[in-house]
């Protein structure tokens, strides 16, 4: 890897993707669009299958040059022309090849859930740390210039006043057949279930929410549990939880794999609330938008009456699969870091923060829902 910035800053930033995993086929087109980085090769245990990958990927969204197609991911952290690397491999799998590239120079940006657990990924960022790696996990709404307008509604102090309550939902309805051979519902590869592959995006926003306050304690339940056939345990497929803040500020959470898709969040105060009906993924369109509400009630004589009223806030930017979507942006960002010569220690601590919490609500739900204080821990500890 080129280490020199005004050398690396005369080119784009040069992807290698470790896994052909589906979700890399929409990473590929992000990092195509972003305008500073190329992908110049894609690793699988199976040269054909990354070959098969790349063919299907250039059809759709071609690079200008047809990136390698490798048959190991060592061979991929061997490459000169690599400067970062995409990492889509199952949560059992990552630490072992975060550690790897971290080794080779390489700069990371992972799939979520981050870990099996937060002392692994402690170790992750300090190799990361160590060998001057930039680490970023894959929550693409966190690159949404959406967050700003929201920040912005937020600290008007009219539209919603101090902040009282989050609520949110992430939940993606399966079908049998995902249960009987989905990676998600195996133990060994995806240990978190639902709370690991959904819970994620509902906790990271709370803690961006609150500006990377750390809740006091937080309470889990699990609602259900299933595991594919091969599972050594079960995995949860149902799962609501509570952060409690200072101040009195409380989030309450719930994600599932057998409740039909949903993806809200509401933001409650003492003037009002903000609402989102889309905050993981942006329903489709150019415009992305949320709702402040305040709702009135009055009462003459004998009528009772209720008035609702909200203000539309909108920002232009794509849903997915273009130059603004938020997945460009994710890589755009990350890709300027890298060329800047500089870490972003935010964007590790979030990673650490975000595991951290959800560790603790998983452990509550084990213990029958006792409530679980939360230990602040820094990525630098």
């Amino acid at each position: 890897m080129t280490t020199d910035h005004e050398t690396a800053g005369s080119r784009p930033v040069r992807w290698g993707i470790l896994g052909t995993a589906n979700i890399a086929r929409k990473n590929w087109k992000a990092i195509r669009l972003t305008g500073n980085a190329t992908v110049t090769a894609v690793a699988s245990r199976d040269s054909e299958r990354s070959r098969r990958f790349i063919a299907e990927c250039q059809a759709d969204a071609p690079m200008a040059a047809v990136p390698q197609a490798l048959g190991s991911y060592e061979a991929l952290l061997g490459r000169e022309d690599v400067d970062a690397v995409y990492i889509p491999l199952p949560t059992g799998l990552r630490k072992q090849w975060v550690l790897r590239a971290a080794a080779a120079g390489k700069h990371i940006v992972c799939e979520k859930p981050c870990a099996v657990n937060a002392a692994d990924l402690e170790e992750m960022l300090a190799a990361c740390r160590r060998q001057g790696v930039q680490f970023l996990d894959g929550v693409m709404f966190m690159h949404s210039q959406r967050l700003d307008t929201l920040r912005a509604v937020l600290e008007d102090g009219v539209s919603v006043g101090p902040v009282r309550r989050i609520a949110c939902a992430f939940t993606f309805g399966q079908d049998a057949g995902f249960f009987g051979d989905n990676i998600r519902v195996h133990s060994a590869l995806e240990p978190w279930g639902c709370l690991g592959d959904l819970g994620w995006y509902c906790i990271r926003f709370a803690l961006w929410e609150r500006q990377w306050q750390w809740p006091r304690e937080v309470c889990g339940h699990l609602l259900a549990e299933a595991g594919r056939p091969d599972s050594p345990a079960r995995v949860p497929t149902s799962f609501s939880g509570e952060l409690f803040f200072g101040g009195g500020v409380s989030c309450g959470f719930y994600c599932s794999f057998v409740t039909s898709t949903e993806q809200w969040v509401v933001i409650s105060g003492e003037r009002g609330s903000v609402r989102m009906e889309d905050f993981v993924l942006p329903f489709a369109g150019m415009d992305l938008g949320l709702e402040a509400h305040h709702a009135e009630f009055q009462v003459r004589a004998c009528d009772f009456r209720m008035e609702p009223h909200f203000r539309r806030f909108s920002v232009v930017e794509a849903s997915h699969g273009q130059a603004t979507a938020q997945e460009t942006n994710l890589f755009r960002n990350f890709s300027a870091q890298v060329l800047s010569g500089q870490l972003n220690p935010v964007w590790p601590q979030a990673a650490l923060q975000t595991q951290q919490v959800m560790a603790a609500c998983l452990d509550s739900a084990r213990a029958a829902g006792r409530h679980v204080a939360v230990t602040a821990r820094t990525a630098s500890a």
